[in-house]
This record gives structure tokens, sequence and C-alpha cells, in this order.
């Protein structure tokens, strides 16, 4: 590890401790092999005057909910120094009212919560103190004789802790070894299976203390524990496999969730290792991990539902071997699986949790195949590692971030999504928690959308490969499919049956009726093993109100609202729902120019804005009031309804 302290930077900030703060906590936030997600912690102490103008001692330590790679001044917690030393003297006290304490000694009510660490930070008498879970270090300590190849690799100015558990415990431990200890003899403190402290007055010569303490690591594993490194090629994923596996977990965790395939190098060669059931059951690389991604992965040797069965009997049993009463057991799903010969499969209800585990998972296998070269990957015990997942810190930041959307973790397809209905539903479902494949045949489909929960591809949709491939890709990214909304069409130029031009009628049932049957057809094998498994067909008004010259539009329509009677019928013993929504006068869609609108205004003896308001309730009917209503029929208010075809017209007499 090199390091990044650009002494122009630091200059800059005039030697103003918090802002130096900031500085080198994002130089460690931003190395993966140190800290990921919202590990570690950092502090800095300083002097300033209260309201009475009596200057006290401060402690600004990183707040909980903050990332050490974006950390601002905002994120970190003022805490009276005096108060957190008077605490660490302490016999007894429970985490809960240590939170509680550390917060009343805050002087700014409003920053965020201090970090469970904030006694640590205290008891160590130094200005600047780091803290992080450099991957190199815990490797070590996680291998068979890991205490003892610490002490090689620091024979000297680095104190060794044995593992307690992070809050009031670790923070007396240290109180109690430090109590004469000689600081200016100790350049780091090293907690087995944690991480590291490293500390200085300079801001700089602790920044650098980090990097030069997790380099020994990083040579001593490179001359003791380097495994080979391999390239070996993923057995290709039948992507109907990967959504059958999302559908199992999502059934024991009762919600759904994603499902994402990290075929990476790193990922096949940990799947395909001789000791996988062995390396693989014994625990995550720091016990901080364990709240992203339980104790162990599923490994997925046979049937994928029994593995996934098996794993949560196992987990109930865990449960059970190590709650003394009154806990309540969490979900029994895995978060991660190893696939032999594939991979590995990250599967969590939204794409920013599935990234925080592929992350983990990655450091995690690198971890285990150094330490089985050095001699034996060697993680906490079950009963340290509960202890770790049921603690009540870690349930309360559970319970924070337990709110979903709606549709939180569901997979939807849209077509025709570019521009006016298939566009405002893509939106709507992103805000209501889904992710979504956007298919159009307008390139401009894969710049659209800023967000990552929306895949963007361009597809003619009456090109079966095409389509087969864009299905393929979605499954692949998110992991199976629970939502269509089949929006794509054309509204031909108006046209009576006795001018009808022969390409004019074959094009539109291509792309009105045909498309969607081929559509409707390669979904139905991901639907069928989908969550709430639901169709939205958007018809057109015109099936039951044809106008004169929307002859090809208007059969079309009548047509694909058939074959949508028909697949409900079908598709019912299945478990999928289908729907079809009938809109009317949405002009701000892709198939409404200004020529077409001003063409059928003239038609009815009408201006434009009369036209666009031409029903009972004299309203203009917007793409995103239909896909409101598109999203409400995908959605539980319509769990007991198929075969429906709903109007979304502002009433229209002739339907009426």
């Amino acid at each position: 590890m090199k390091s990044s302290w650009n002494e122009d930077e630091a200059s800059k900030l005039n030697g103003d401790a918090l802002k130096l703060r900031v500085y080198t906590s994002r130089l460690l936030g931003k190395e993966e092999d140190l800290v990921l997600h919202g590990g570690g912690n950092t502090s800095v102490k300083t002097k300033e005057k209260n309201i009475f103008g009596e200057e006290e001692d401060i402690l600004y330590v990183k707040g909980s909910g903050w990332d050490l790679a974006t950390i601002e001044e905002a994120g970190f917690a003022p805490v009276k120094l005096k108060v957190l030393l008077q605490m660490a003297e302490l016999e007894t006290l429970n985490d809960q009212e240590m939170v509680k304490y550390q917060r009343m000694a805050m002087t700014n009510p409003a920053a965020p919560t201090p970090s469970v660490e904030a006694i640590l930070h205290a008891i160590i008498p130094f200005r600047f103190v780091d803290h992080t879970h450099a991957d190199a270090v815990v490797t070590i300590s996680n291998s068979k004789e890991g205490e003892k190849r610490l002490k090689e690799v620091y024979p000297n100015k680095v104190l060794i802790v044995p593992y307690v558990m992070p809050g009031f415990v670790l923070a007396r431990q240290i109180y109690q070894l430090t109590k004469n200890l000689d600081w200016n003899t100790t350049d780091a403190i090293i907690l087995q299976h944690h991480g590291v402290f490293t500390f200085h007055n300079d801001p700089k010569v602790s920044y650098e203390r980090m990097v030069d303490i997790v380099t020994q690591a990083e040579e001593y594993l490179k001359n003791h524990g380097q495994f080979e490194s391999a390239t070996p090629k993923a057995k290709a994923t039948d992507p109907r496999e990967l959504a059958q596996l999302r559908k199992y977990v999502s059934d024991v965790r009762r919600k759904p969730v994603l499902a994402q395939l990290d075929d990476t190098s790193i990922s096949v060669q940990f799947s395909n290792h001789p000791t996988l059931e062995k390396v693989a059951n014994q625990g995550p690389l720091t016990p901080d991990h364990i709240i992203r991604t339980k104790r162990t992965p599923v490994i997925l040797n046979g049937s994928h539902r029994d593995a996934i069965n098996q794993y949560a009997q196992e987990y109930e049993n865990y449960f059970r071997e190590n709650d003394t009463g009154g806990l309540v057991c969490l979900d029994k799903a895995p978060r991660w699986a190893v696939w032999p010969n594939h991979g590995v499969v990250n599967l969590d209800d939204s794409l920013k949790n599935i990234q925080i585990i592929r992350d983990i998972s990655r450091h995690t296998m690198k971890a285990i195949l150094h330490a089985q070269a050095l001699d034996q990957w060697t993680a906490l015990s079950k009963t340290e590692l509960f202890e770790m997942e049921y603690w009540v810190l870690e349930q309360e930041k559970l319970k924070k971030g337990s709110s979903s959307k709606p549709m939180q973790g569901r997979i939807a397809l849209v077509t025709g999504a570019a521009s006016g209905i298939g566009k405002a539903c893509v939106e709507k479902l992103v805000a209501e928690g889904a992710v979504v494949a956007a298919l159009d045949i307008n390139p401009a489909i894969t710049t659209i959308f800023k967000k990552e929960e929306v895949l963007g591809l361009v597809c003619d949709i009456t090109n079966e490969q095409q389509v087969k491939d864009a299905i393929q890709k979605m499954v692949y990214r998110f992991g199976g499919l629970d939502m269509l909304i089949s929006n794509a069409g054309i509204f031909p130029k108006s046209m009576t049956i006795a001018e009808m031009d022969p390409n004019t009628w074959s094009s539109s049932l291509d792309l009105n009726v045909t498309s969607h049957q081929k559509l409707l057809t390669l979904c139905i094998p991901y639907l069928e093993i989908g969550i709430d498994p639901a169709v939205v067909i958007v018809g057109s008004k015109n099936v039951g109100a044809p106008g004169p010259g929307a002859g090809a539009y208007s059969v079309a329509k009548a047509a694909l609202t058939q074959l949508a009677r028909v697949a409900a019928m079908e598709l019912g013993e299945k478990g999928i729902r289908l729907n079809v929504l009938h809109p009317n006068a949405v002009f701000d869609t892709g198939i409404w120019s200004e020529q077409v609108l001003a063409t059928r205004a003239k038609h009815y003896g009408l201006t434009v804005d009369q036209y666009k308001r031409n029903n009972i309730l004299k309203v203009e009917v917007t793409s995103r009031d239909v896909a409101g209503l598109a999203i409400t029929m995908l959605g539980s208010a319509f769990s007991k309804t198929t075969g429906a075809q709903i109007p979304i017209d502002g009433g229209n007499d002739r339907i009426i």
C-alpha cells in the first residue's frame, strides 16, 4: 500500500484539525482493502470554548451512518472528552446506555450519533486516531496460528489484543491493558479478527503508520500466503436457473430479492476450491460484515431448492443453539451463494445492498485464499459471531434501514420505454422501489435513465432474437422477472380501408399485436417463477370505440386485447395476473406527432386543445396518469383481478 498524502493539498487546510481529519479519513476510505461501506472510524481531539467562555477538550469522532470515503465535517460527532474518559472508568455499562450517555455528552445535538468506539478513541492519548479493518492484517489474524504470525510481522511497538466485542467491553479492555502502557513505545493496536488502530499528534504520521502496518502485512502474505491466482473460465449459466434460485431465496426471506451473478475470476476460483464446504462455512472476514452477509454463504451443490432449505434449517439451528432467550430470529435466507464452476450470486432487495455484499464477498474470498495458503482459514466461533449478529446496536441499525418501498426487490420489463407512457412507467416503477429493464428501438434508451435501477436496452421488439437477448441481459443483471408492461406500439397515419396499403396494415399488426405475443411467450418462463407476477397490456380506447381512418390501428389493438383475454385465462393457473389498460387521447407519447394530432382534431372538427380534452370530465390525460394506473394494476390493489379491461380516458361517451 502506498501513501496518498499530498503535501500541497494538506497545506491548503491551514492546519485546521477537523479539516485535516476529513482529509486523511478520505485517504483511508478510498482504500477498499482498509474499509468497506461504512466500516472503520477516525477521530481528532480539539479544544473549544463553550457558551460560558470555558475551554473544553472535545473529541470529534466519526458519526454513525457516515462513510470514510465521502465523510465531511458534518459527519463527525463532537463529544466532551472528559465524559468519555469517565465512562471508561466504569466497571460495567451496557451498550445502549453507552450510546445514550455519549449523545448526552455531545456539544451539538444535531450531529450524528458517535461511533460505538468513541470511548476507545478517547483513551488513546493522541490527537489523531485512525481505525480500519485492514484486509491483510485481519487475514493473518484469521489464519490458524494468527496471533503467532502477527507477532512475527510486528515484533515491536504494536499491541496485539485478543478479540472482544466492539463497544464498551472492548473500550474497557483497552483501558485496563493500557493503564501502565508507555504510549511512546506503541505505534499501533491490532485487535484480532477485527482491525487496526494507529495514532499520533500529527495526522500525516498517524495515516502513514496505518499504511506501513498494512504494507508489512501485505508483504508477509506475499512471502508466506500468496495463493496461486488463476483465471478459470466460468461455466455458462442458464438464466432461468438463476431466476429459480432467486425465487427460492425470496420465498425463504418472505420478500422479493434481486440476484446478481459475479463470475469474475476470483469468484470462480473460490467456487472451485477443493475444501469449499469447510472454508466457506466458518465465518466472515470481520464480525462487522455479518450484519450484511450473515455468517456464511449457501453452497449450491445439487438442487438449489434443497440447498436453500437446508441453509434455512441450519440457520434456525444456529439461532436456537445460541439464543439465550428473548431474541427474535432474523430471516433465514442467505445473502450470497457460492455456485461451483459458476462463481458467486449476491442476493438482497436493492442494487445498493447487492453492491455492498458483492464487495464484502470478494474481499472475504481473497482473504480466505490467502489464509489457506498460510496454513488454514480460522474465523471466530459461532457463539462470538452470533453475539455480533444479534448485538442490540446492530439490530437498531437494521431497524433504521428496515422501511422499504412497495415494490422493493421486484423486477419489471417495460417496452416502448424511451418516451411517453413507457418512460413514465419506468420512472414510476423506480419510484416505487422496483428495478426495470427498459426496452426501446431508440438508441437513446441507454442514456435516458441515469439510475442504476434501470437497464436501458436497445431492442426492436419485432425481432425475436433481440428480445431473447434483452431478457437474458435483464435476468443476469437483476435475477428474474416479476412484472411486464407491454406497451410498444405505433399509430399509423390515417387511412381508410379502401386506401389501405399492405405495408401500413402489416407493420401495425407486426408491432401492435404479434410482437406482444412473442414478448409474452418469451417472458412466461420467467414470470412463472416471479414474485407476485403480473402483466399489463397497453390497449386503446379504439378497441371499444373505433373511428374511421384508423382501421390498421384499431384492428391491431382489438386483436391485442383478445390475445390478452385468452392469455389471462391460460396464465391464471400459473398465478400470473394479466390485465389490459385502455388509454385514450394521451398526447405526450411517441405515436402522437403534431401532424397526427392536427389531422385527428381536424377530422372531428375540433381545435387541438378541444381535441385533447374531448371527454366527459374535460381533462387532459397524460402519460404519468396512465403510468400511475398501470403500476397500481401491477400492485396489491389488483392482486385478485385478472382479465380486466380498465379505461383511462377522462370518460368517453361511446365507451360508457
